[in-house]
């Protein structure tokens, strides 16, 4: 749907008072008595992209729909014995039997998510993908962004409201009907993301494009037929679909979660993205970069889409503790020119010689929101030495990985200083999270959020003093 523009021409300080306090209420969480209605920067217009980089990152969705597809395939070759067995057992490894067998129900067999959302550190050389996010938060905010943008007469990359009209199209796509009733299942766990979503499923009602609902586990009737949304007046709606806005290590913790799986698996309703836990772990950036495996993903993977993905995730490792023949190495990982067998070797490295990140693979509370993430090169070396064996130690319940680290390139933002009312510039690092939705064969892309961090941070997320914005097409972009 196309946005006019209710106040064009604007000064760019006007411009971002205007989106300060125009975005949206209520849609971000604020700190207690905090008197910012955004707990972010605002910057007075979208992050300026140039039309060869768009083009890179339509690429890298189509690259990555594809890898998700090889990697269920090689999972499931390798659980039933025609592919080496340690690529399900690294999938698999930490989780309790129940989640294993949920993950291997043929029901979910080709299933794949409806979202895949990469983080994409920006370098000088184009992208490097820190992380491969499925269960991805910020739909709504970038909807949100994009929609007040347009009021400024700005257009965002996929359209100012195409995150919804994307994700319209998805769940459409998903379930093969034209007007599916869907239930967007927020768990308590996830309750940040419940109002940003709610922006989104009152747009996608509004336009009726779906009958969308945001609501919690409780919310969700079943009978031996249909599952039904039951509204607070009483009134109830049968469901077509299901998105699964909640993380599966919190199963367990979800009210009524046994029914929701049971009406997927017996088909009562359509469960994206499915649970399927082997498709959330980082460690699989480290098996497409094995070289034991080369042969078997070429097969599974065009050559231009392997070489692409492989200069596109970060060498990455699982950080296994199990013991090596005396003449094992640990494939491509080194010390200057000398391999490295045993990983307290690394404890040997200065801050310096320490380009890694370690973090968990998945399937746990530390695994997003950056919370288990140890930057290498700002650990002491007692710290270092401590994350090493953190990781050998929990391998067997909560995989850790190593993983090179870039440096993003930095860039030039602006922002509105809410203090003095006026514009000021910061030199940082952007992380882009473009948002693709699989529509039949392929992908279409909603929108991009930039993430702006100042350039002495390590890690790029949402801060107070970072500028988070939608994306906007510029021949000078970066």
């Amino acid at each position: 749907m196309p946005c006019t523009a209710f106040q064009p021409n604007l000064t760019a300080r006007e411009q971002a008072r205007y989106l300060y306090e125009n975005i949206s209420p209520g849609l971000f969480r604020v700190a207690e008595g905090e008197e910012s209605k955004v707990p972010w920067r605002v910057s007075p217009e979208p992050f300026a992209l140039a039309p060869s980089t768009l083009e890179r990152i339509l690429t890298i969705g189509n690259d990555l729909f594809a890898f998700y597809k090889a990697l269920n395939t090689l999972y499931n070759r390798s659980a039933r014995g025609t592919a080496p067995a340690f690529i399900a057992d690294y999938l698999d490894q930490g989780k309790p039997e129940h989640i294993v067998r949920l993950s291997r129900q043929n029901r979910f067999k080709s299933d794949l998510p409806g979202v895949i959302r990469p983080d994409l550190i920006l370098t000088d050389d184009g992208f490097i993908s820190s992380e491969l996010d499925s269960v991805p938060g910020g739909m709504g905010f970038v909807g949100a962004m994009s929609e007040a943008y347009c009021k400024l007469g700005m257009e965002s990359i996929g359209g100012s409201f195409g995150i919804p009209e994307r994700y319209a199209a998805m769940m459409k796509s998903a379930t093969g009907k034209e007007n599916p009733a869907v239930a967007i299942v927020v768990s308590e766990e996830s309750k940040d993301y419940r109002a940003e979503l709610s922006w989104m499923a009152e747009y996608l009602r509004a336009q009726k494009l779906l009958s969308a609902y945001v609501c919690t586990p409780q919310d969700i009737y079943f009978t031996e037929e249909a599952l039904f949304l039951r509204f607070p007046d009483g009134r109830e709606e049968k469901l077509d679909a299901i998105y699964r806005n909640f993380e599966l290590f919190d199963l367990l913790n979800i009210p009524k979660q046994d029914l929701l799986l049971y009406a997927a698996r017996h088909a009562r309703v359509k469960m994206t993205p499915p649970p399927k836990a082997q498709l959330e772990e980082k460690l699989a950036f480290a098996l497409l970069h094995h070289p034991g495996l080369a042969t078997i993903w070429k097969s599974e993977l065009a050559p231009a889409v392997y070489l692409r993905l492989k200069l596109l995730f970060p060498e990455t490792w699982v950080i296994d503790p199990r013991p090596m023949p005396p003449q094992g190495v640990i494939a491509g990982l080194s010390i200057g020119e000398e391999p490295v067998s045993d990983w307290m070797r690394l404890a040997t490295l200065g801050k310096s010689e320490r380009n890694f990140v370690v973090k968990p693979s998945g399937f746990s509370e530390l695994a997003w929101g950056s919370k288990g993430v140890r930057v290498a090169n700002d650990l002491t070396k007692e710290d270092w030495i401590a994350t090493l064996h953190e990781a050998l130690t929990e391998f067997y319940k909560t995989p850790r990985i190593l993983q090179r680290f870039y440096k993003g390139k930095r860039v030039r933002q602006s922002y509105l200083d809410v203090a003095t009312d006026d514009i000021k510039n910061f030199d940082g690092r952007v992380r882009l999270c473009p948002y693709f939705f699989v529509v039949g064969d392929g992908v279409q892309l909603g929108g991009i959020l930039a993430t702006v961090a100042p350039a002495d941070k390590r890690l790029i997320h949402g801060m107070t003093d970072a500028v988070m914005a939608s994306c906007i097409l510029k021949d000078d972009g970066n």
